[in-house]
C-alpha cells in the first residue's frame, strides 16, 4: 500500500471517528435533555413558555422583573419594582401573579414592605388581590374584590402614554375624562385589617360606594352600618343600640 493510499485510509478513518463519536453524543444528550435534575441552582429569571414560544409563567428577582405583556408584547409597568411570580393566559397576557417587596429609608429602618397576590379579568386589571404590607408605620391586611369596565387595558395604557406627557396639573382632569368614557372600574367588597388596627368588611355598590360596614373598632366596639347612595348612614347597628 503506498504512503498516499495509508494518509487516504487514516483521513477517512479519522473522519468516521469523530462522526460516530458526534453522533454518539448528540443521541445522549438528546435522550437525557429533556429532564435534569439540580440540587440548588441560582437564576435571575424563568421562563415557562409553551412549545411555540408563548410565555405562560415568569419567576423573577426584581431587577429581571417584567414590565406588562399582552399578547406576547411588553409595555413599561408604571410602578412595578418586586421580585416575585407572573401568570400568563393561552394568548401570552399576563393574568395575575405572586410579588413582594420592602425597601428602607435613609437611615435604615423600613419604609415598606408588602406582598400581593392577584387575579385578572381577560384583557383588564385584577378583579381579586390580597394584600399585606408595612408602610411607613401603618400596618394593613386585605381582601378586595372589584370590577372592571367592559374594555381592554390597551386603552388604559395609550391614555397612560398619552396622559403621562401632559403638564402635572393637567393630568387629573384628563383622567376624569377617560374614565367618564370608560365606566366600571370600581371596588366592590374589602376585608381586613385596616391600617388604623380595625376589622373591617366593606360591602360597595356598582359605584364603589360604601352601603354596608362592618366593623370592630380597636377598642372592640362593633357596628354594622347602612348607608345610602350618598354617603350618609340610614343606619347604625352598634353595642348600645336597641
Amino acid at each position: 500500500m503506498s504512503i498516499l493510499s495509508n494518509q487516504r485510509f487514516l483521513v477517512i478513518y479519522s473522519f468516521s471517528v469523530t462522526l460516530a463519536f458526534a453522533a454518539l453524543v448528540l443521541c445522549g444528550f438528546t435522550t437525557h435533555s429533556s429532564k435534569q435534575t439540580f440540587d440548588e441552582i441560582d437564576v435571575h429569571r424563568i421562563n415557562v413558555v409553551e412549545p411555540d414560544g408563548t410565555l405562560r409563567l415568569t419567576i423573577s428577582n426584581q431587577a429581571q422583573s417584567p414590565g406588562l405583556i399582552i399578547k406576547g408584547k411588553e409595555y413599561p409597568h408604571p410602578d412595578r419594582s418586586a421580585a416575585g411570580m407572573l401568570f400568563f393566559n393561552n394568548e401570552g397576557t399576563e393574568t395575575g401573579g405572586l410579588i413582594y417587596a420592602s425597601s428602607l429609608d435613609k437611615n435604615g429602618k423600613l419604609d415598606e414592605a408588602n406582598v400581593h397576590l392577584s387575579f385578572d379579568r381577560y384583557m383588564q386589571d385584577q378583579v381579586f388581590a390580597i394584600d399585606a404590607a408595612q408602610e411607613q408605620g401603618t400596618t394593613y391586611t386585605t381582601l378586595r374584590m372589584n370590577d372592571v369596565g367592559d374594555y381592554s387595558i390597551l386603552e388604559t395604557l395609550q391614555a397612560s402614554e398619552r396622559i403621562s406627557k401632559l403638564p402635572a396639573e393637567q393630568r387629573d382632569a384628563e383622567w376624569k375624562k377617560f374614565f367618564a368614557v370608560h365606566p366600571g372600574d370600581h371596588p366592590r367588597v374589602l376585608l381586613g385589617r385596616t391600617d388604623d388596627k380595625s376589622a373591617e368588611l366593606q360591602l360597595k355598590d356598582t359605584e364603589g360606594r360604601n352601603r354596608i360596614v362592618l366593623r370592630v373598632a380597636p377598642d372592640g366596639t362593633p357596628s354594622i352600618q347602612l348607608l345610602d347612595s350618598a354617603g350618609r348612614v340610614a343606619k347604625e347597628i352598634g353595642a348600645g343600640s336597641q
